[in-house]
């Protein structure tokens, strides 16, 4: 059964991620939520023998640790010095006004929600790159499983009517008081394929199985590196080394012309992720989860994430509007930030400007490279 259950893990977000590319309803859903939804059901259902508890943690911190770099790899920080001097100020105002209100937030939800200062690093993780740095802020900081699962769920669902707004009433909304778009001004940036982030069509394919493997190689030989820093630390000082070691290194090795070119290393890298979401859900009682006793916690999470997110998103407009910066840069900004890459495409055409794309990737790109370090200094600054 024991192995079974690893089989599992392993297995089920492949089959999810195969036929994404074949039933669009798996990414209207979302296949984190699939992913978190299949663990959940594995480990409530008390198949899960108890000897391989020791084993379900060493698997999440090899996932991470192979999934990070991974994600990394198809960046090129050369590159994000050519970005445009509006596209960079706007990152930063976004950046900036989410760390504000972690700290606000902190301060009023501190006696209400245990080990907050892990929370708060999470956040900023999860605002500046999504999961994969919720993930690898979680493992790095020892977040309990309960707590992750509770946290991403909140973060979730209040992510999900952000996006919804910026899909429809954000740019007339904070048109108000920012500037008009001015069409055509086409900034000089770096190209990226909108492709690259998360479509797993032609991942599968024998051709692509070379450069996956070649990916995973020098991912392996990083993730070494950094397992080898955990024994210069002790307590979850080692997992917060292991994490920004195998950050460090993924963001050089994305320097290297022959290891940044390779196609498919990013969905390798969120295939790891997502083998981790399964792997913490399954090790959640859902009983305990959502039981009476946590629902006080359950709403002051969404009440703390809600006055992050809403709140960066009202400061950072403010100080849009204070710095010149116009209304759909500052969206795909927000879009980026919040949502990820991915995301960026369907949000500049709801707001008719496929112009803002590239920016809005390279800002979602950097997020992923510096969401781990910022994360984690906040969260140990704030306790």
């Amino acid at each position: 059964m024991g192995i079974a259950v690893i089989l599992f893990y392993f297995l089920f977000p492949a089959y999810l991620l195969f036929y994404s590319t074949r039933f669009s309803v798996i990414n209207k859903i979302g296949v984190v939520v699939i992913c978190y939804a299949g663990g959940l059901v594995l480990g409530n259902i008390h198949i899960i023998p108890e000897s391989i508890s020791g084993l379900q943690s060493d698997l999440m911190g090899v996932t991470i640790l192979l999934g990070i770099p991974l994600v990394l790899f198809s960046e090129n920080v050369v590159k994000w010095a050519k970005m445009a001097k509006t596209t960079f100020i706007s990152l930063l105002l976004g950046v900036a006004s989410v760390v504000v209100l972690v700290f606000v937030g902190y301060y009023i939800f501190r006696n209400s929600i245990p080990e907050i200062w892990k929370i708060s690093g999470m956040m900023i993780g999860v605002y500046t790159g999504g999961t994969p740095n919720l993930a690898a802020i979680a493992r790095g900081l020892g977040v309990d499983e309960e707590l992750y699962i509770m946290t991403h769920t909140a973060e979730l669902v209040i992510g999900a009517v952000i996006l919804l707004f910026l899909l429809t009433g954000a740019k007339p909304f904070f048109g108000l008081w920012l500037k008009p778009y001015k069409a055509g001004k086409m900034e000089s940036q770096p190209e990226l394929d909108v492709a690259d982030f998360e479509s797993y069509d032609g991942f599968f394919k024998r051709k692509n199985l070379s450069g996956i493997l070649k990916a995973f190689g020098v991912s392996l030989l990083i993730f070494g590196i950094g397992y080898g820093t955990t024994f210069l630390f002790k307590g979850d000082a080692k997992d917060t080394a292991a994490v920004l070691t195998v950050t460090t290194l993924g963001i050089l090795a994305s320097l290297v012309p022959g290891i940044n070119r390779i196609k498919s290393s990013f969905q390798l890298g969120m295939y790891f992720i997502y083998v981790f979401c399964v792997i913490v859900a399954s090790k959640a009682d859902i009983i305990a989860l959502f039981s009476v006793e946590n629902m006080g916690l359950l709403v002051n999470l969404l009440l703390y994430i809600s006055l992050v997110i809403v709140g960066s998103l009202l400061l950072h407009s403010l100080l849009s509007w204070i710095f010149g910066i116009d209304v759909d840069d500052f969206i795909i900004t927000s879009t980026a930030l919040s949502n990820s890459p991915p995301f960026v495409p369907v949000v500049a055409a709801a707001i008719k400007n496929k112009e803002v794309v590239m920016s809005g990737m390279i800002i979602g790109v950097i997020g992923y490279a510096i969401g781990n370090y910022l994360g984690v200094a906040i969260a140990y600054l704030l306790k």
